[in-house]
């Protein structure tokens, strides 16, 4: 065994449960999926043939159950990359972190995190209603600001040149790649691009309702911004989290979103829902094809 973490770093519930999630190790598969909305929980489980686990805490909730001998996890996380700091912590805890014993294990699982969200679109060709996979999540957030980490000198290059084109002053933006092989996995069925993950929905994202905006072009800069042959292709609020802290913790994570917004036309999607079960129906597919 590894490391014993302390109990004010680690809080276990009376139940042997993880603090915010309120789940125990064998409530979650190694293929989670995670959505914003708690309420897409059971949209998404649906679609199993059983479940098994139901469990609810504040946003966090859970439903594990099976697409055929597929085990396969559905938690809702809330919105951004303050709650996925809490969700991705927690679920590499259950996974990886003897909880009666607070120490770390010497086998260590990789989970395969898969996010289906809904995000708007920065360019102009790519239109309301589709989908796509972010190849990289581009944090315009803090998160892994506060974690120690190296990058490769590929990303390192990329991110310096898209921080130049971007010039955001005082933001300092991280960026990781897909983590693992799931990106290869999603792409024969899905579009890819750069996801910019934004840490609000108006300011952040160009909407002014009656502040000021300190950048009120950050649509354009974030559309203008192309180091071939990479783009930024759309926003949202968490897969640079995500991918940073799945490639920290070692696992895999792709993220998965649904066009709802062209921002350069200012169009919203008039079928929403349906978007989002075609996200969900896409990904499933995608999910029961992959082996273990």
């Amino acid at each position: 065994m590894g490391k014993i973490i302390e109990s004010s770093e680690l809080v276990i519930n009376d139940d042997g449960s993880v603090y915010h999630l309120h789940l125990l190790p064998d409530d979650i598969a190694e293929t989670i999926i995670l959505v914003g909305d708690p309420e897409r929980v059971p949209q998404v489980a649906k679609h199993f043939d059983k479940t098994d686990i139901i469990k609810s805490k504040r946003e966090f909730v859970t439903h594990t159950g099976w697409i055929g001998s597929k085990r396969i996890s559905v938690i809702s996380t809330g919105i951004g990359t303050d709650n996925i700091d809490i969700v991705l912590n927690e679920l590499d805890a259950l996974a990886n972190i003897d909880l009666v014993n607070r120490q770390v294990k010497d086998k260590l699982k990789s989970l395969k995190i898969i996010r289906i969200g809904t995000s708007g679109s920065l360019q102009e060709d790519i239109p309301i209603d589709s989908l796509l996979v972010s190849s990289y999540g581009l944090g315009l957030d803090v998160l892994m600001n506060y974690y120690d980490y190296e990058q490769d000198d590929t990303t390192e290059n990329l991110l310096s040149e898209i921080d130049d084109q971007l010039n955001l002053l005082f933001i300092t933006p991280y960026l990781f790649k897909a983590p693992g092989n799931l990106l290869e996995q999603f792409t024969s069925t899905f579009a890819s691009g750069i996801t910019a993950t934004c840490p609000g929905f108006y300011a952040p994202q160009g909407r002014i309702l009656r502040g000021e905006a300190r950048f009120a072009d950050i649509l354009n800069r974030l559309q203008e911004t192309e180091i071939h042959p990479h783009r930024i292709t759309n926003f949202e609020m968490e897969t640079a989290g995500i991918y940073g802290l799945a490639t920290l913790l070692g696992h895999e994570a792709i993220s998965v979103n649904a066009i709802l917004a062209n921002r350069v036309k200012q169009t919203f999607s008039k079928t929403p829902t349906e978007t989002v079960e075609r996200a969900i129906v896409n990904t499933l597919k995608v999910i029961s094809e992959i082996t273990d």
